[in-house]
């Protein structure tokens, strides 16, 4: 298993926890969301925002699709 995923530290946010991260409101994160700007995987009902694509986008600077 590799170390990444053997460490209990979690690999997604919530889109409420990526929203707060970003300093933005949780409808501005969904509207980012659904203009594929902000990076999102659903899980069966649930949407979440990979950690490290959302840390690679704020190094970045870039919200574009």
């Amino acid at each position: 298993m590799s170390q990444a995923i053997s460490n209990t530290e979690r690999l997604c946010l919530s889109v409420d926890e990526a929203a707060r991260a970003c300093g933005i409101g949780r409808s501005l994160a969904f509207k980012l969301i659904a203009e594929k700007r902000l990076p999102a995987i659903r899980l069966g009902r649930r949407l979440v925002v990979p950690k490290a694509q959302l840390e690679k986008m704020l190094e970045q600077g870039s919200f574009s699709g």
